[in-house]
């Protein structure tokens, strides 16, 4: 089992920036990647960014540039860095960790960009 805690979600303005956390615990030895997704009201849920244990990040093309996702091995804890942030980025964000033979979701903290 992985229990994760999120933080960081807010209320921002267009082009501001935010930072989210995600803390994971439990049985960690056994997480191969760690990410963020995003569902948007009425849409579904889509990757934000992923990074694995070896530190290869992907990223969705409209967060390119924008985004920046990163991993303290320490803590056990994935960060999404995001700037420059637009309306369209409004969204439920979602840690997401990746053991074999399944993946765990954190509860989901609420970004909210005003234009």
């Amino acid at each position: 089992q992985v229990q994760l805690v999120e933080s960081g979600g807010g209320l921002v303005q267009a082009g501001g920036s935010l930072r989210l956390s995600c803390a994971a615990s439990g049985s960690i030895s056994s997480i191969y990647a760690m990410g963020w997704y995003r569902q948007a009201l009425g849409k579904q849920r889509e990757l934000v960014a992923i990074i694995t244990t070896g530190g290869t990040t992907n990223y969705a093309d409209s967060v390119k540039g924008r985004f920046t996702i990163s991993r303290d091995s320490a803590k056990n804890t994935v960060y999404l860095q995001m700037n420059s942030l637009k309306p369209e980025d409004t969204a439920v964000y979602y840690c997401n960790v990746r053991t074999v033979p399944i993946a765990y979701w954190g509860q989901g903290t609420q970004v909210t960009v005003s234009s």
